[in-house]
């Protein structure tokens, strides 16, 4: 018997039509970018708030306690954080969300409310479809949140805090795009579109979202220029030069052999003066505190 196209479920789109999808949804992210600054669907409030309020320098303590207080799991990820080896500094551990919050600094703090943040999005309603993705992203910004707190430190090209919560970050323009799945189901579902899209979007959707988070210019900066740092040929190293080589380590560190190649070829690593060898002995030192650092970042 004769099968008719419209009797075939999930025929596989035409180029023409992925062209056509990919077309629309460009002109609708460039309308997105030149408009306010967005924000994602189901973003937790209480993240929301605390990030607002570790920006605002006429905020007192007690305000921010307030608003951390009012949802018992952000708060308890703080007390955490803050006994942590990795984040804590030297003395006691603490007990109270008082003492937590005065011992981690801001961008630990800021490092927190958006860790939190992630952890409800991934179990957010809005998010079902795209579940496995989100999840992906999420794990991928801890990882290089991760590495750059190491390269960071090392290098001393940013503050580990700061480069912690900047690769915490540094997908959120991917994740934006991710959340128009049901919009454009055939543009996502496709590898080939799904990169494109990536890679020609989601620097400025991510100074949108950040900066809507109200999230410091340096981390802003350093998000947009982390895909370029690796063949830019300036002199003084920055915070997008350690993102860079945090997310090429992230990528290649089961591949050593690739991984060497990729460092000797990055103007970002040489500007670190991160050398194939200088690289395998930090993967090696600091992998136990590594995984500590996950483990704080994660609900």
């Amino acid at each position: 018997m004769q099968t008719t196209d419209s009797q075939v479920p999930n025929a596989a789109p035409t180029a023409g039509e992925l062209n056509a999808q990919l077309r629309l949804f460009s002109e609708h992210l460039s309308r997105v970018v030149g408009g306010p600054p967005i924000q994602l669907p189901s973003y937790p409030v209480v993240a929301l708030q605390a990030q607002r309020i570790l920006m605002d320098p006429n905020a007192g303590l007690e305000r921010l306690l307030g608003v951390i207080s009012s949802e018992p799991v952000f708060a308890a990820k703080i007390v955490s954080m803050a006994n942590s080896a990795a984040l804590s500094r030297p003395g006691q551990r603490v007990a109270s969300l008082r003492a937590a919050v005065s011992r981690l600094g801001f961008d630990a703090l800021r490092t927190a409310a958006v860790s939190f943040a992630l952890s409800q999005l991934r179990n957010a309603a809005a998010y079902r479809g795209i579940a496995q993705p989100v999840k992906e992203l999420c794990e991928t910004g801890v990882e290089v949140g991760v590495l750059g707190f190491v390269l960071a430190r090392h290098t001393r090209a940013a503050l580990p805090d700061t480069a912690l919560l900047a690769g915490l970050v540094s997908g959120m323009g991917k994740l934006y795009i991710l959340t128009r799945a049901e919009e454009f189901p055939v543009l996502l579902a496709n590898s080939w579109t799904r990169r494109e899209l990536f890679q020609s979007w989601h620097a400025q959707l991510a100074g949108h979202v950040l900066e809507n988070w109200q999230m410091p210019p340096e981390i802003i900066d350093a998000v947009a220029g982390m895909d370029r740092a690796g063949t830019e040929t300036r002199e003084a190293p920055k915070l997008a030069d350690v993102l860079a080589c945090a997310q090429l380590i992230r990528e290649m560190q089961q591949r050593p052999d690739e991984l060497a190649l990729a460092l000797i070829a990055s103007q970002a690593a040489q500007r670190l003066l991160l050398t194939p060898e200088v690289c395998d002995g930090l993967l090696e030192e600091s992998l136990s505190e590594r995984a500590q650092l996950a483990s704080a970042l994660t609900y």
